[in-house]
């Protein structure tokens, strides 16, 4: 059993990619997690739900991107 990391996005991303990245945690379509989080913030005051949103983006790291290996019979 692999254990899941929670990582922001670097592909689904509008500002700093915790909603793309907390969707990809909890396998659920990332719209319906950014529209949950504006109607957390909404009620909430706006205030706490932008410094929650603040505070994780550093905590939560940037998902590594995988690079490709170069081949062993490439032609420099």
């Amino acid at each position: 059993m692999e254990i899941k990391k929670l990582y922001r996005s670097n592909t689904d991303r509008m500002v700093a990619g915790i909603c793309g990245g907390l969707a990809e945690y909890f396998s659920i379509d990332s719209v319906l997690l950014r529209l949950i989080w504006l109607l957390v913030v909404i009620f909430s005051g706006i205030v706490p739900g932008v410094l929650v949103y603040i505070i994780a983006i550093f905590v939560i790291p940037l998902k590594p991107s995988v690079e490709p290996k170069p081949s062993e019979n490439s032609d420099s």
